[in-house]
């Protein structure tokens, strides 16, 4: 059973009217997760540039696996800092705000499950939206010949959004903002709500090896938590990534997917996604434990 009035390492506990009786307030520190973030962002962004590639249909020409990662993973890095950037603060914001939505909806009386989830589908949508613009153009930017041009170019996303807006209009940075808002809510919602799980499931740490249980715990946790995520939404991805294309509707894709692969296209690019998209979920999760760890004990 989950006992909300125990603390994460890191946290900060304060009592407050909105207390639940016997229980202290729980906030949680951010810098941890922000830090987390940013590290998992930026080590996983070969990956992410990879499983792109893959979902999209652009071709690498290398053909062994290692050769198609080292591909992937030299420069040049086009949309690298957008794409680092964007995904730190919109990963850090899910998880540090969906840990600190579900603690105050628990005080407020909130069932378990709806407490959990609620706070990472408002927040992943919200991302999701703020994000889109940047998101279609780093994944333009990683092989589409419509915007070659871009690669020179000293802001090469705003070179790309320029280009959308003159030719297709401001709506077309918003194309399939509704599949992403679909992919990335029950991503982030199954990887929480894993995690939360596995939180309650897993075993505490003995007191005979407290630093070597706890790391395994975590790691356990964390895993599970990303991949869970990963592979559910894998066919939303690729979806989204030929809208991106061939600047097709819903419909229209799905329709032509489905003609052209059969069923094969909902697990096209799963195996490098399972990488680029669980790798760093599963590594922020990680990460996000290991640096409110030392952070409290830095405190003393």
């Amino acid at each position: 059973k989950r006992h909300d009035a125990v603390a994460p390492r890191g946290s900060r506990r304060s009592e407050g009217p909105g207390a639940i009786q016997g229980m202290a307030v729980v906030t949680a520190d951010p810098l941890p997760y922000f830090a987390a973030s940013a590290v998992s962002a930026f080590v996983s962004f070969p990956f992410w540039r990879l499983a792109t590639i893959g979902q999209s249909g652009y071709q690498l020409h290398a053909s062994s696996a290692w050769g198609r990662l080292w591909e992937a993973a030299k420069p040049p890095w086009r949309g690298a800092f957008v794409v680092v950037t964007g995904t730190t603060w919109a990963r850090a914001t899910i998880f540090f705000g969906s840990d600190e939505g579900t603690r105050w909806l628990r005080r407020q009386g909130w069932g378990a499950a709806s407490a959990t989830a609620l706070p990472p589908v408002l927040l992943s949508a919200y991302v999701q939206i703020a994000n889109q613009p940047f998101v279609r153009s780093s994944i333009m930017l990683q092989g589409d010949p419509q915007v070659r041009f871009a690669s020179t170019a000293r802001l090469p996303n705003i070179a790309v959004l320029q280009h959308l807006w003159r030719t297709r209009g401001a709506g077309s940075w918003f194309l399939g903002a509704g599949v992403g808002i679909t992919r990335t809510v029950p991503k982030y919602v199954a990887a929480i709500a894993a995690k939360d799980l596995m939180e309650s499931w897993l075993p505490q740490p003995s007191s005979a090896n407290v630093q070597g249980a706890a790391t395994l715990r975590s790691a356990t946790k964390s895993v599970v938590a990303g991949t869970v995520g990963a592979v559910l939404t894998n066919p939303l991805d690729v979806l989204q990534n030929e809208m991106f294309k061939t600047e097709e509707r819903v419909g229209a894709c799905l329709k032509r997917l489905c003609k052209e692969e059969g069923a094969r296209w909902l697990f096209r690019g799963c195996r490098q996604n399972i990488v680029a998209s669980a790798l760093p979920i599963a590594a922020t999760i990680f990460l996000t434990d290991t640096f409110a760890g030392w952070r409290a004990a830095s405190r003393g």
